[in-house]
């Protein structure tokens, strides 16, 4: 049987790993073009005119990280990480 501790203690590594992943890749880019998908949505194939007509231009954002996000990203992810791994195990006694 999984004990909550072991789904508490693996979430929390999860956030980790994904909050320190998340600050590599911030690093490692000087922006990042987000395009916003038109057809994904039933709301907006009939509001630009259906399926085959023309879809109305997406508009795109740019995110450009300022120099402090990912070395937060990162202290935070480091931070999660260590809590993981100091959260108590159901089976030892401390």
């Amino acid at each position: 049987m999984i004990r909550p501790a072991t789904l508490w203690r693996a979430f929390f590594c999860a956030v980790g790993i994904v909050l320190i992943i998340g600050g590599i890749e911030c690093l490692l880019i000087d922006s990042a073009v987000l395009v916003a998908g038109v057809m994904d949505d039933p709301a907006r194939q009939q509001a630009s005119g259906g399926l085959f007509s023309a879809p109305p231009p997406p508009t795109n954002r740019v995110f450009k990280p300022s120099e402090w996000f990912p070395w937060s990203l990162l202290a935070f992810g480091t931070i999660v990480m260590l809590y993981s791994l100091s959260l108590r195990r159901e089976g030892n006694p401390a």
